[in-house]
């Protein structure tokens, strides 16, 4: 999906050309879902990690280009702005201990990175926002000089026509805007890469839909922007308002915003979100492949999933051609960090989730409509733990908040039984969900820790000092990989 491209203009008849190649692919993957035992093989676990890249004074370092070619690592990549990379995991089967795995894989890639970055003067930081981020750090000046990305950006801007607003509220307010989209690479992530049954692939997608804003609640890593607190998952506003090429009109329609929580619960499978992306929205790298690529069997679909990188959903699906074909579910909504640990807890923690919910998925439904399910999302994004979210309750009428740490701390059995049944070793599954259990008993996140040493910071420290002082205090506490529940204040 992060592949990149040959160019950065399009005319008019490469578009309607793109566009009949996106209709094709509809069709074949909808011949390629029919086919008998398509999919089928063992589920698996993948992940990808996005990272800063500072300086020894925790600014961030445009080095990431140079860092890429020192490492000659096929699983780093490089993202938009030039002081962002990311790994691409290897994905791990769900009966070979893929929880351990991942966060050992995390620690061993982190381990030589860190010291080719710190031959160049810099440091790895594993955080959803870096605290110490100033405006001067986004701009043409700081974007990696990819043609993907280059073309991406004329493409955002060429279909909003004026400049990208933020307007984020909180405790300190912070109303902004860009000239470019470049704000978004403020925004890492640990994705999800979790590889379903097309049999089970609605139930499963729901479910993991319904407890993204319990686990977003537990794992909030992102507190702060350009020194102002707002969210405990500020990525989540600031993602959306900073790509958002919708112009609004308050009295009438308004397309949809490419970065979404979705637009219902799936009623049938896979193919029907594929489609609604398709349909809603407008192509913004009409790149064509190889028209001989077609031909292949699995079909490589290759427009279609290009399409699919430029359309954001915080959960999405992913039509991958490797291994004979198969469906995976990806979920963004995850921040970076604070450790390795503590990322690969979270993803314990949504699949254990999903999987012990899936089973009775059709009667937690007619309790929730869909827009509750991402007002749940906001909520948690915004008040962490202490979120008020609405949770349907089996046998009863009517709808009733709960705080998000409450809704978790009664579900943590189902999360234990949930992996069981995916075969997951007992002493795994005590590992990682003892994290969050012990996170949930402390009341303290990355962003809840983050807040709190930062009101001490600014009654100890010059105001010049203080995002400094709390991003050298984060780094120290997460290359431990001690969980953050731990982290002393």
């Amino acid at each position: 999906m992060g592949s990149d491209i040959d160019r950065t203009d399009f005319d008019d008849g490469e578009f309607a050309a793109f566009g009949q190649r996106l209709e094709d692919n509809l069709r074949q993957l909808e011949e390629t879902l029919a086919q008998p035992g398509f999919g089928a093989g063992n589920g698996s676990l993948g992940s990808e990690l996005e990272m800063y890249l500072v300086d020894a004074d925790g600014l961030p370092l445009h080095a990431n280009q140079e860092l890429h070619a020192d490492a000659n690592d096929p699983q780093l990549t490089l993202e938009l702005n030039r002081y962002n990379l990311e790994y691409n995991l290897s994905p791990w089967p769900l009966d070979g201990q893929p929880f351990a795995n991942t966060e050992r894989e995390i620690l061993d890639k982190l381990s030589g990175l860190r010291q080719l970055a710190k031959a160049r003067g810099g440091q790895i930081v594993l955080t959803g926002i870096l605290p110490t981020l100033r405006r001067t750090d986004f701009g043409p000046h700081c974007i990696t000089d990819r043609k993907r990305y280059h073309a991406l950006v004329k493409q955002l801007i060429r279909r909003r026509g004026h400049a990208f607003s933020v307007d984020i509220n909180g405790p300190e307010p912070l109303r902004l805007r860009m000239a470019d989209i470049t704000l978004e690479g403020a925004n890492t992530s640990f994705q999800v890469h979790y590889r379903v049954r097309q049999e089970d692939f609605a139930d499963t997608f729901n479910a993991i839909q319904l407890v993204t804003p319990l686990v977003l609640a537990v794992s909030g890593n992102s507190p702060t922007l350009f020194g102002h607190c707002l969210w405990h998952e500020t990525r989540v506003p600031l993602f959306k308002q900073s790509i958002d090429t919708r112009i609004r009109d308050r009295y009438g329609w308004n397309e949809p915003a490419r970065v979404n929580y979705g637009h219902g619960w799936v009623r049938r499978g896979a193919l029907e979100l594929f489609v609604e992306a398709v349909r809603l929205y407008e192509p913004l790298l009409p790149v064509c492949a190889d028209a001989r690529e077609a031909e292949r069997e699995p079909p490589p679909l290759s427009e279609l999933r290009l399409h699919q990188s430029t359309v954001w959903s915080w959960n999405r699906p992913v039509y991958d051609p490797a291994d004979g074909g198969h469906l995976r579910i990806e979920m963004r909504a995850l921040p970076a960090g604070p450790t390795p640990l503590d990322m690969v807890a979270n993803a314990a923690l949504l699949i254990g989730l999903a999987e012990g919910m899936r089973s009775r998925i059709h009667t937690l439904l007619p309790g929730l409509p869909f827009y509750l399910a991402e007002h749940n999302f906001y909520r948690a994004a915004q008040y962490g733990l202490a979120a008020p979210l609405v949770w349907p309750e089996t046998g009863s009428s009517g709808y009733r908040e709960h705080r998000a740490l409450t809704i978790v701390r009664e579900l943590l059995p189902l999360a234990y039984r949930g992996l069981a049944e995916l075969g997951i070793d007992n002493a795994e599954a005590e590992q990682y969900l003892g994290v969050i259990a012990q996170r949930l008993s402390r009341a303290q996140t990355g962003a809840s820790w983050q807040l709190m040493r930062l009101a001490r910071l600014r009654c100890e420290l010059p105001p010049e000092e203080v995002n400094s002082a709390l991003l050298k205090e984060f780094i120290g506490h997460s290359v431990s990989n001690r969980p953050v529940a731990e982290w002393p204040l």
